[in-house]
């Protein structure tokens, strides 16, 4: 048997390390689905913490297999980790705008984890195709990560100072469109994203909220997607390091958001600490270019420092708050 198509480099990376990862990835999502949630049920605190602690411990283990088996490992593994806990904390925002539009539709718990389920798996295509085509064209116009750099540090002040808005659901273009063109049932049934029911002596297929639902988290991923892939980007252009990162943050958050829907409140700070690293991550870019280069590994311990920083500093600020409840 002939084995050199297994070392085929594609996107950087042998053939072999890609098809591991996506059997690895495809194997931890029948088995979430198959073996853990094949019955539709309301997922605990204990369950949530439980199974977002085995995701957030096989990034870091991946981390560990990046520095060890993958060319240039040490200085991978240190890109690697800083895109990741940066596509955690950008996922924060993502995490409160689920809870928005699993409320506006009334979607009951034990169905919700169906839906973010399933909003994985487009997550996992739509984030190869953006990625793949941002370290193309960046490949092909340089001059593009500085206006990637201009972007972070516009959108850290905006987070600094306040100026980011909140998601409605109702203004959402996609929602009007969406309830404009088609068949949508007023009733949520059972965890079915499809059903069909009689209208004008016939039966019409007609989407439930649950669809809808599914539709609108993922857009509202592709839109946080323009802000944590440029930040990605100006990180690494190395497509396999961010979007292993990306896939393992997204497995991590979801399978933790039972856990912080509930306690979004008490991380109401961690956004200005995200803010001044999406600064540095942009200042980095023009730093690079006309002084010097920045240790991939002195970028992570800032990152990580300042993220921690804002999360220990969020939580006292907001244990009063807490208590009261």
């Amino acid at each position: 048997m002939d084995f050199s198509l297994l070392t085929t480099e594609i996107v950087g990376q042998p053939l072999w390390i890609w098809g591991g990862f996506f059997i690895f990835i495809i194997a931890l999502l029948v088995f979430d689905l198959g073996v853990l949630n094949r019955k539709d049920h309301e997922v605990t605190f204990k369950e949530s913490l439980k199974l977002s602690s085995f995701y957030i411990s096989l990034a870091l283990l991946y981390g560990i297999f990046i520095y060890f088996y993958v060319e240039n490992g040490p200085e991978r593994a240190a890109l690697y980790y800083t895109v990741y806990f940066l596509e955690e904390s950008l996922s924060m925002d993502n995490i409160f705008v689920m809870s928005i539009i699993f409320s506006y539709f009334a979607i009951p718990r034990e169905y919700q984890h169906r839906v973010l389920f399933w909003g994985i798996i487009g997550v996992i295509v739509f984030r190869f195709i953006m990625i793949g085509a941002g370290t193309a064209i960046i490949a092909q116009f340089e001059w593009l990560l500085f206006l990637f750099a201009l972007l972070l540090i516009w959108t850290g002040y905006k987070i600094l100072t306040g100026q980011d808005t909140e998601f409605n659901v109702s203004d959402s273009k996609l929602y009007k469109f969406i309830m404009g063109h088609f068949n949508v049932s007023p009733q949520i049934q059972g965890n079915r994203f499809f059903v069909k029911e009689e209208q004008n002596g016939k039966l019409v297929r007609r989407m439930t909220p649950l669809f809808v639902a599914l539709i609108i988290i993922e857009m509202a991923d592709l839109i946080f997607a323009l802000d944590s892939i440029p930040a990605a980007l100006a990180i690494t252009q190395d497509t396999y390091v961010i979007y292993t990162a990306n896939i393992f943050a997204i497995l991590g958050l979801r399978a933790l958001y039972f856990v912080l829907a509930a306690l979004v409140h008490r991380f109401e700070y961690l956004k200005y600490a995200l803010s001044l690293v999406l600064i540095f991550i942009g200042l980095k870019v023009f730093y690079s270019h006309f002084v010097g280069h920045v240790h991939p590994t002195l970028s992570l311990a800032i990152t990580v420092g300042t993220l921690l920083g804002g999360l220990v500093f969020s939580l006292l600020k907001t244990k009063n708050s807490e208590n009261q409840q």
